[in-house]
């Protein structure tokens, strides 16, 4: 299992602090006793479950450039029509993507072409399902020019648990479609606002794939 950068030291310093206090109860219980096999085991798999948070599967890329691919692993949590303030200015369909403690934490591009924009807010740490979380939480925003012109913006969003955003990406850099866009430690939330005429493939509830799962096509132009 190959570990994304991001979590070495995450994992090298609780690998320590596991050690240190299966030390210290096996110095200060007198005799070996059960207690020590199942605080062996606890430790043993809550360290395991600290790297595989950081786990980095390899994927096949696609490209399409009708396509609009899931930025993560999860659930959909919302399909809806919002105006966009921040960038584009204008109406788009959203698509928010719920990452639980047991996904991928990698985040991937949906689309290829110029980042055109990318910016960090610092905010709050509302549960990531919360209606307001887009808008008040943690959050780091991406704008990706496509050659036609059209724009996708890919927002970010720590929740209760995740609390660092990581961005691998800076404006004016040319990006292929499902290039590794970042990644979030511990969980949280994508958003994904699509021109609002795209054919929308996912539901809410819909599990989907990061870089694999097609959730809408762009409307051919003429």
């Amino acid at each position: 299992m190959k570990i994304n950068k991001e979590g070495y030291i995450i994992i090298g310093t609780t690998g320590l602090i596991c050690l240190a206090i299966w030390l210290l109860v096996y110095l200060f219980i007198d005799t070996v006793s059960a207690y020590i096999w199942f605080m062996t085991i606890f430790l043993a798999v809550f360290w395991f479950f600290v790297a595989a948070f950081f786990r980095e599967p390899r994927r096949v890329q696609i490209h399409d450039d009708e396509l609009i691919f899931s930025p993560c692993d999860g659930r959909v949590v919302v399909t809806e029509v919002v105006h966009e303030k921040e960038h584009i200015d204008c109406e788009m369909m959203q698509i928010s993507i719920f990452m639980s403690v047991t996904n991928v934490h990698m985040n991937w591009l949906p689309v290829g072409g110029e980042v055109e924009y990318t910016k960090h807010h610092h905010g709050r740490f509302l549960v990531a399902w919360h209606p307001k979380s887009s808008a008040e939480n943690e959050r780091t925003t991406t704008v990706v020019k496509m050659k036609d012109g059209r724009r996708v913006l890919i927002r970010q969003i720590a929740g209760f648990v995740a609390r660092r955003i990581v961005s691998y990406v800076k404006p004016g850099k040319q990006m292929k479609q499902n290039d590794v866009l970042g990644f979030i430690k511990f969980g949280s939330r994508v958003d994904v606002l699509i021109p609002k005429d795209s054919e929308l493939f996912v539901e809410i509830g819909d599990p989907v794939i990061g870089s694999q799962t097609p959730i809408a096509r762009l409307k051919r132009r003429e």
